[in-house]
């Protein structure tokens, strides 16, 4: 697919401003929505939308679902306008932080409140409410039949599902029905929460999309192990006959590092190519329904991957196995059309990468943090980036660009300066020049890189568990002084 030049704003939905202390789907997102509109932006980016795990620190990468939305986001005022939460159902509302999700406190608050405005709707909901209900279910079973049952089985087990009796790890029929039966309220719950999610996510998709601003999600390659994907479709995945993983992701090891080792499962390449690609072609339907444009997490696993045995503590026991590449991506092309697709093909950047890259024609990632500024004619300055690609200021995974401008020694301070035209005074505003004005298709700054913050409100520092996923903007900063010289920047290199 070839896109149009523009430029967009990353903000994670978490991280906008609301009362019940974490950004949601409802007046913060549609004031920021109104602001990037104002900014003349065409483009929010934004983490997946699944449900977060406190064991992983509610990162958006390791989720429940690769389905589902996350029960947080839901926004409990809408629920208010539909009559199934009262004014007396939200108070007290916490002394939440504006500047940080306090997760733990925010998952009791919203808990406690969907589940009151569950059991209104089952008590109150008219006949044209139980019929949208009832047609989401239908809509959505392919996914949301295991994923309901996997989350009440979670809650009645408290655990990850590897954990669970053997009955229920291997799916053994009348064990199962008899756990629907048993646990039918709560299982109602969980899709009663995703109905809500659905219609609202809906609403603000089309609010977005009426004042010309496209949203742009994030499609990790891998899923969590405790999750309903890999609990409810063990088939699409390479695991042993218990039903645990045979070998898991990450990345080798290189001369600067001693490599990654993720955890994730890895997928059974040859079944899911047998069965047509059935698991994913369902995630890339959902996705395609809630976003207009995808950003595919670790493009490199498409085209080959770093397998590692379960058992093996260390990345350098692991080695490179054959992804499906072009015929993946075929398929996904004969399936849907043109393919909305940008892709991360950061730090792997080898030929066969590139080749299935080129094939498709997705635009793939430059970030001016990843740049050498005294090595001339560096891919990642700005003024190298080819057309086909996507330039950002930073990225979720990177520091603030205040904040790595900060800490780069003086030679590569002053390098950086001349290659851009900067003299170091508003830092941040001369990198989204030099990245808006560069030959890339598409520009992406970040919110706290409009803003010019530092260090302190990087969003996530990979390899970490503390700390992260949790910065916000408070309303004062949708700045209409802010918006108006975005929006000049973006007129001047157009990118409108």
């Amino acid at each position: 697919m070839r896109f149009d030049r523009q430029s967009g704003v990353f903000a994670h939905v978490t991280s906008l401003p609301g009362p019940h202390g974490i950004g949601d789907l409802g007046n913060g997102a549609r004031d920021f929505v109104d602001w990037l509109a104002s900014a003349d932006q065409s483009l929010w980016q934004f983490c997946p939308l699944g449900p977060t795990a406190s064991i992983h620190g509610h990162s958006p990468y390791q989720s429940y679902s690769a389905f589902a939305g996350n029960p947080l986001l839901v926004d409990l005022d809408a629920l208010r306008e539909d009559g199934y939460l009262t004014d007396e159902d939200l108070e007290p509302v916490p002394d939440f932080s504006p500047h940080a999700v306090e997760y733990d406190r925010v998952a009791e608050y919203k808990r406690e409140r969907l589940r009151t405005a569950h059991e209104r709707f089952q008590s109150e909901a008219d006949a044209a409410e139980r019929e949208s209900f009832e047609a989401f279910r239908e809509r959505e079973s392919s996914w949301l039949d295991g994923y309901a049952l996997f989350m009440a089985l979670r809650t009645r087990y408290d655990g990850a599902w590897i954990e669970w009796p053997q009955e229920i790890r291997t799916h053994d029929p009348d064990t199962l029905k008899r756990h629907r039966e048993e646990l039918a309220d709560e299982i109602a719950y969980r899709e009663f929460v995703q109905f809500v999610f659905d219609r609202q996510w809906r609403d603000l998709k089309a609010y977005a999309n009426d004042r010309g601003v496209e949203l742009v999600g994030d499609l990790p390659i891998y899923v969590a192990l405790d999750s309903a994907d890999v609990w409810a479709t063990p088939e699409a995945f390479d695991l042993t006959e218990e039903n645990e993983p045979a070998a898991v992701a990450g990345v080798p090891p290189n001369p600067n590092d001693d490599g990654q080792r993720w955890g994730n499962p890895l997928y059974d390449w040859d079944y899911l190519r047998e069965n047509d690609y059935d698991w994913w072609m369902d995630r890339l339907d959902r996705l395609f329904e809630l976003v207009d444009v995808t950003r595919i997490d670790h493009f490199k696993g498409f085209d080959e991957y770093w397998a590692i045995p379960a058992n093996a503590h260390s990345p350098a026991a692991g080695e490179w196995r054959d992804a499906p590449g072009a015929d993946f991506f075929e398929a996904v092309e004969e399936r849907f059309g043109d393919l909305p697709f940008v892709v991360e093909d950061l730090g792997f950047l080898d030929q066969s990468l590139v080749d299935l890259r080129d094939r498709f024609q997705f635009p793939g990632m430059r970030v001016p943090q990843y740049a050498n500024w005294c090595q001339q004619g560096d891919m990642y300055q700005p003024m190298h980036y080819p057309e086909n690609s996507v330039g950002y200021t930073s990225t979720h995974d990177t520091n603030t660009f205040v904040g790595y401008y900060d800490d780069l020694p003086d030679q590569q301070r002053d390098c950086l300066h001349y290659n851009i035209g900067a003299d170091g005074s508003e830092i941040h505003w001369s990198v989204i020049d030099a990245v808006w004005r560069s030959n890339a298709v598409i520009a992406f700054t970040t919110m706290q890189d409009v803003l010019g913050l530092g260090a302190e409100t990087r969003f996530n520092t990979p390899g970490t568990t503390d700390g992260n996923w949790g910065w916000r903007v408070t309303r004062d900063g949708f700045d209409e002084s802010v918006a108006a010289r975005l929006a000049s920047l973006t007129d001047e290199h157009i990118r409108n």
